[in-house]
């Protein structure tokens, strides 16, 4: 193993006491246990040895953003290790992803849903999907407006070959304290709201929010799973 692989390694090692000590502390802040949490390891450029090495240090679930990255990894993955996509997918990718993970994050239109679907029974399986909701309304990210999620799920839950487990949003990075706690806040009542409501085909038990510099905040207002990659890994190299 070179050099570099070993200092990403040592990198991790050091990043991943912290990171869940973190994560400890702000569950149990608010009210749950650090297992209620599911820590996903965003490993966008992280090298397969690195992600294996934190498939053995603890982490169990990974994301990634771009399919042929997911890809070109898949096979040399260690074979326990949860494996979910988390960017924009592309209706022409779904093919290609389908079957290979056990959840798909980035759900934000009937077409791409419908897509999911359609390769999800001719596998004969069913995709679990979380709902994307632009919870800041910047142009720059993908996401259905708060104010359309109840049509949406009202569409999405009569799609065969699709399952909603809940909701996820990439929140504003550079929005101060008080303003990124308001969102979290709104993505939990919307959380909470459609929970409540038991409609078929959704079951919304997974409210996912929050990354390296922001997941604990998340988990105080409500996240049960944070996406975490530069905290864990290190900055990208590319």
């Amino acid at each position: 193993m070179d050099e570099y692989i070993l200092k990403r390694i040592k990198d991790f090692d050091e990043n991943y006491k912290v990171v869940t000590e973190k994560l400890s502390e702000a569950a149990v802040k608010s009210g749950r246990a650090p297992s209620d949490i599911t820590l996903l390891a965003a490993t966008k450029t992280v090298e397969v040895p690195v992600i294996n090495h934190a498939y053995e240090s603890g982490i169990k679930v990974m994301g990634e953003n771009r399919v042929q990255e997911f890809l070109s990894k898949e096979n040399e993955l260690a074979q326990g290790l949860r494996r979910q996509f988390i960017g924009t997918l592309q209706t022409n990718k779904v093919r290609q992803i389908v079957g290979k993970v056990e959840l798909i994050q980035s759900v934000d239109s009937i077409k791409l849903a419908n897509e999911i679907a359609k390769q999800s029974i001719a596998r004969n399986i069913v995709t679990n999907v979380l709902v994307e909701i632009n919870i800041g309304k910047e142009e720059s990210k993908s996401g259905i407006n708060e104010e359309n999620l109840d049509e949406f799920l009202c569409q999405l839950s009569t799609i065969e070959g699709i399952f909603v487990k809940g909701l996820m949003t990439l929140g504003p990075v550079n929005d101060e304290l008080t303003q990124k706690i308001a969102y979290f806040d709104k993505m939990q009542k919307l959380f909470i709201d459609n929970k409540a409501k038991k409609v078929d085909n959704i079951s919304m038990d997974i409210l996912s929010m929050g990354m390296s510099h922001d997941f604990d905040i998340a988990i105080l207002h409500g996240a049960n799973m944070v996406r975490v990659g530069t905290s864990l890994f290190g900055s990208r190299i590319y």
